[in-house]
């Protein structure tokens, strides 16, 4: 995949067969996210999941960052308004909310740097790869910024209690080698291999059952957020024991082949 691109734009959708690619596209301001970036990501999110073709998504940015999070001039507009309006941070956080509910597995490519709302963002994934330079910090504390609560939770179930008290009490960088060791990074690797990464990971999951994965994916998100709907984690369970990825799964496993579902 190119890091380098045309000129700056909202975020970019590739679909290649079952993969789809959202690239932030603004890499002379290190793909800081503008307002009317919010609504476009999350009309893309909805075009991916209704498309059934599509089984794995991978968010990435251009040039030598991810992204430097949302752009702090909306949050200072809203901040000295006299009118009560949406916060910068809920319009993010319905953004991020919707990138962790999507029903496809997701991969964040980090090809470097990652800031601020971003690290949300990419928390948000269900894997993220980056490359062995990257870096990440959260500066709320430095901003006198209180992060809003969905988020706090995400770091806190995903990375630990004593890894997100650090990181958003100090607001101190941390390496890509730090990022791994916390759990931030499912990989690190050099950035002459991260597209193999990637794709290694992408096809594994392009290939399984989309339907078992999306349950699955729903049931260990509820899980992390202690909001488990038993009834219905139990009746996606009993209507896969009789569904048609099952059929096929155990066809191609006696027939020593890969699955096609």
């Amino acid at each position: 995949m190119s890091d380098t691109a045309e000129a700056a734009s909202g975020p970019v959708l590739d679909i290649d067969g079952a993969r789809a690619t959202i690239r932030l596209n603004r890499p002379k301001h290190l793909n800081r996210l503008q307002a009317e970036d919010l609504g476009e990501l999350v009309k893309l999110f909805d075009r991916i999941e209704a498309d059934p073709a599509i089984r794995v998504l991978v968010l990435t940015g251009t040039g030598r960052a991810f992204s430097a999070g949302y752009d702090l001039n909306s949050v200072a507009e809203r901040a000295v308004s006299a009118n009560e309006q949406q916060s910068a941070g809920s319009a993010f956080e319905v953004v991020v909310n919707r990138l962790e509910d999507l029903g496809v597995p997701t991969i964040c490519r980090l090809n470097g740097g990652v800031y601020g709302g971003s690290t949300d963002l990419a928390l948000a994934c269900d894997f993220r790869i980056g490359v062995d330079t990257a870096e990440m910090f959260m500066p709320a504390a430095r901003l006198g910024l209180h992060y809003y609560r969905s988020g706090i939770k995400r770091y806190v179930t995903r990375l630990g209690v004593d890894n997100a008290k650090r990181l958003f009490l100090t607001a101190q960088k941390i390496s890509a080698p730090e990022m791994l060791r916390i759990g931030y990074l499912t990989a690190m690797v050099p950035v002459e291999f991260l597209d193999e990464e990637v794709d290694k990971l992408a096809g594994v999951l392009a290939g399984n059952a989309p339907q078992a994965m999306r349950g699955m994916k729903h049931a260990i998100n509820e899980f992390a957020r202690g909001e488990l709907d038993e009834q219905a984690a139990d009746q996606r369970h009993r209507d896969s024991m009789r569904g048609d990825e099952i059929k096929e799964g155990i066809k191609a496993f006696a027939e020593k082949r890969a699955p096609k579902f």
